[in-house]
C-alpha cells in the first residue's frame, strides 16, 4: 500500500505542475499577441527611417565627397575594438532561447579574438548577464529589466553609452545580437552591425524624392536621423527579442504540459498494475486463510 500511496502523490505532483506549466502557455500567448502587433507596428517605422537616413546619406556623400561624411557611415573592416551588444531574456523557462544566443555570441567573439580585436559585451537581460558573469567575462555594460518591459527612453540611454564609445574614438564597431521573432513557432537569431552603417544595400536616390531639405541642412539632418536610427533600432530589437522570447516560452510550456500528460498517464498505468498485484495478494492471502481453517 505504501507504494501505491507513492504513485498517487506522484501523480497528484505531476497534475499541479501540468496546471502551471498550461496556465503559463495561456499566459505567455496572451502576451506575444501583444508585443507581435507592437513589433509589427515598431517594424515599419525602423524601415522607413532606415530608408530615409539611407537616401540622406547618400546625397550627402555625392555633394560632399566620402572623406567628409561622418564616421558612423564610413567602413571599417580591420576594427580594434568591438562592442557587442547582447539582448537575452530577464527570465528562464523558454527553451534553447537564450542559450542560443549565447551560443551565438560566444562565437563571434572566438572570431574576434583570433583577428586580434578587443570584444567589449554590453548585455540587456538577466540570463546573458549571469551567464558572462559566472564566466568571468569583464561586461562594459549591463541592464536587467529592459529587455522584459522595452522602453523607448532607457533603450536610447543603454545605446547611448555604446555610442559616445564610438564617437569617442574607444571602438570601432558596434554589433547587436538577438534572437527576432519570426512566426508563432520559430526564433531567429540576428546580427545587425549598428556602426559603421552600412550604405552598400541601401538603394541609389531617386530623382523623384519625396524629401524636401536645403542642402545646408543635410548634414545636421543625417547627425539626427543617425541618433533616432541607432536608438530605435535598439528598441526594437527589445520588442522583437521580447515576442520571440513569450513564443518560445510558450513552446517550451505547451511540450511540458504535453509531457506532463504522458507522465501523468504511464504512472495510472504503473498505479492500476500495483493496485492490482496488490488486490491479488489479499486474495491469495484470505484463500490461504480460510484453507487453512479447514
Amino acid at each position: 500500500m505504501a507504494n501505491l500511496k507513492e504513485i498517487s502523490r506522484k501523480i497528484k505532483s505531476v497534475k499541479n505542475t501540468q496546471k502551471t506549466t498550461k496556465a503559463m502557455k495561456l499566459v505567455s500567448s496572451a502576451k506575444l499577441r501583444r508585443t507581435e502587433q507592437l513589433s509589427k507596428r515598431a517594424k515599419n517605422y525602423a524601415l522607413k527611417i532606415n530608408e530615409v537616413l539611407g537616401e540622406i546619406a547618400l546625397r550627402v556623400a555625392k555633394t560632399q565627397g566620402n572623406e567628409n561624411i561622418s564616421r558612423a557611415f564610413m567602413a571599417n573592416e580591420n576594427p580594434k575594438t568591438v562592442d557587442i551588444v547582447v539582448v537575452s531574456a530577464d527570465k528562464g523557462l523558454c527553451g534553447g532561447f537564450n542559450m542560443s544566443t549565447i551560443k551565438l555570441v560566444n562565437k563571434m567573439i572566438a572570431e574576434y579574438k583570433s583577428k586580434g580585436t578587443n570584444v567589449r559585451l554590453r548585455i540587456a537581460g538577466r540570463k546573458a548577464i549571469d551567464f558572462y558573469s559566472f564566466q568571468g567575462f569583464e561586461l562594459t555594460q549591463k541592464e536587467i529589466g529592459l529587455s522584459s518591459a522595452p522602453d523607448y527612453d532607457r533603450a536610447s540611454d543603454f545605446i547611448g553609452e555604446a555610442i559616445k564609445d564610438f564617437n569617442n574614438l574607444v571602438t570601432d564597431k558596434v554589433v547587436l545580437v538577438y534572437n527576432g521573432f519570426v512566426n508563432m513557432l520559430t526564433q531567429e537569431r540576428k546580427v545587425v552591425e549598428l556602426l559603421p552603417i552600412g550604405l552598400d544595400s541601401v538603394p541609389a536616390v531617386d530623382s523623384e524624392s519625396m524629401l524636401d531639405i536645403e542642402p545646408d541642412d543635410d548634414t545636421e539632418v543625417l547627425n539626427e536621423l543617425t541618433e533616432k536610427y541607432l536608438n530605435f533600432n535598439m528598441y526594437y530589437a527589445l520588442i522583437d527579442s521580447l515576442a520571440a522570447e513569450h513564443s518560445a516560452r510558450m513552446q517550451a510550456m505547451e511540450a511540458a504540459t504535453s509531457n506532463a500528460s504522458s507522465r501523468v498517464k504511464s504512472l495510472t498505468v504503473e498505479f492500476n498494475k500495483a493496485r492490482q498485484a496488490a488486490i491479488t495478494t489479499e486474495l491469495i492471502e484470505i484463500i490461504s486463510g480460510m484453507e487453512a481453517l479447514k
